[in-house]
């Protein structure tokens, strides 16, 4: 297992009292919960401290800690030998616990005067699993195949509604069954969307690119375009320029409990390959009667580079 610095979690010093721990902890849990952090590692910090104040909080599981001595973050270590011999009967779980277990095992089993087996907390699991954005708009089951310490184990799944790229779901439960009354662990099941034909994901907005004739690109249109829940018509404003985004406000991918995100249409002109003699001739016109420049000419160009010198 990995040793972990509890202190430098909560980042006080190895000599700090209660009320310095506690303090401590409310202020790192309230700035790292995930409800009001939106950093991208707001979750595994909040874990962290949550694990840290759990154990320098209880005098036992503290002095069990601190007999371990201090090692460097993330350094690999092994229980202690005393603390094997006490426990035989579940040594071969031991290079499947977390440091958070073996300190509450070790607080009871050493120092707490109690015999016979220890509650041990049963194995989590991480899973990843690939949906469609329909399924994520929608909700779905899914069929999990779990490979476990007895074997291939399977489960169905609910995929709530709304869910998104890189969100991690908790099966509370699922996961190995603990030891001695211990709790089952759980199944962290992580999230991936696969890539669509058409949108393209932000969150719960979704984009996709929308082509357009010149013609409707300057004169305004009306044109059916797709959403998750079918085609719908979006007026195109006169005048819009590549580039340009359209937002269908409520047609994005859902959130849950009737509330989505939004639609954007992203403007690209396109042009006909190849042209009629007559669209040939209305192109020439156009241009031979249009006052419109989009680049600017030599003249402006000095003028531009006075003005900025």
């Amino acid at each position: 297992m990995k040793y972990k610095d509890y202190y430098a979690a909560l980042g006080v010093p190895h000599d700090a009292n209660t009320d310095e721990i506690k303090k401590a902890y409310r202020k790192l849990a309230r700035q790292h919960h995930p409800d009001m952090s939106r950093a991208p590692d707001a979750e595994a910090r909040f874990k962290e401290v949550a694990e840290a104040y759990a154990t320098l909080k209880d005098s036992e599981k503290r002095a069990a800690y601190d007999d371990l001595g201090r090692r460097p973050a993330g350094e690999e270590f092994a229980p202690p030998p005393q603390w094997r011999q006490a426990h035989t009967s579940t040594g071969q779980m031991f290079d499947e616990m977390d440091l958070s277990d073996l300190l509450a095992a070790m607080g009871r089993g050493q120092r707490g005067g109690q015999q016979g087996p220890v509650a041990m907390h049963g194995r989590d699991y991480d899973s990843s699993v690939q949906i469609s954005l329909e399924d994520a708009h929608r909700g779905s089951r899914i069929t999990l195949n779990l490979a476990r310490e007895g074997g291939e184990s399977v489960l169905e799944v609910t995929v709530p509604v709304g869910v998104q790229d890189g969100q991690k779901l908790r099966l509370r439960g699922k996961g190995g069954k603990g030891l001695s009354g211990g709790v089952d662990g759980d199944i962290y099941l992580h999230i991936a969307l696969k890539p669509h034909p058409v949108f393209r994901a932000d969150h719960h907005d979704l984009y996709f690119d929308l082509a357009l004739t010149p013609w409707e690109a300057a004169l305004g249109a009306e044109v059916e375009v797709p959403t998750l829940d079918g085609p719908v018509l979006l007026t195109v404003p006169p005048g819009s320029r590549s580039g340009r985004k359209l937002r269908l406000r409520g047609r994005g991918l859902a959130k849950g409990q009737g509330v989505a995100g939004d639609l954007y249409a992203v403007v690209s002109i396109d042009v006909p390959a190849t042209l009629t003699e007559r669209e040939r001739e209305l192109f020439e016109e156009l241009a031979r009667t249009s006052r419109f420049h989009p680049r600017p000419s030599n003249q402006e160009k000095e003028h531009e580079n006075t003005a900025a010198s």
